[in-house]
């Protein structure tokens, strides 16, 4: 069992926040800590000057709407979680949060170079690298299924 656990969840996929959760749980001893926690890029909108963007403030905002609402969908009313929500490069916030609260398991989705999370291969590897405890990498649900020849 975990005292403290912190989840890495894209606040726009609600079925990683419902995995990252539903392993989880089992994991977390009764009296133990869960930190949840997203990371969004602030930055402008690089090449494209003209386009406007949210404030990063508006931006914190909506993914901490978000991951709130993920919070209250998938976990049971007698669980509490502290949510965490960063501007910043996501593995190297992930990595500095970890240590910051003293975690004991990060547990991360992986999706490979695809999805809604930018390099999130590359966020997988440098968390696994660098992180100052244990890390779980969950499989991607959309996976696609490999087929075995006799």
């Amino acid at each position: 069992m975990y005292r403290k656990l912190l989840i890495a969840i894209d606040p726009e996929d609600d079925g990683e926040g419902k995995q990252a959760l539903g392993a989880a749980l089992p994991l977390l001893d009764d009296s133990g800590e869960l930190h949840l926690a997203s990371v969004f890029n602030p930055g402008g909108s690089g090449f494209f000057p003209h386009v406007t963007e949210d404030a990063p403030e508006d931006k914190e905002a909506g993914v901490r709407h978000h991951l709130d609402l993920i919070a209250r969908k998938y976990l049971p009313l007698n669980q509490a979680a502290s949510l965490h929500v960063v501007a910043g490069t996501a593995g190297e916030k992930l990595v500095a949060l970890a240590g910051q609260l003293g975690a004991d398991l990060m547990i991360l989705v992986s999706r490979g170079g695809s999805g809604h999370w930018p390099l999130r291969r590359a966020t997988v590897e440098y968390v696994s690298v660098n992180a100052p405890c244990a890390v779980l990498v969950l499989p991607s649900r959309d996976k696609p299924e490999v087929e075995c020849e006799d």
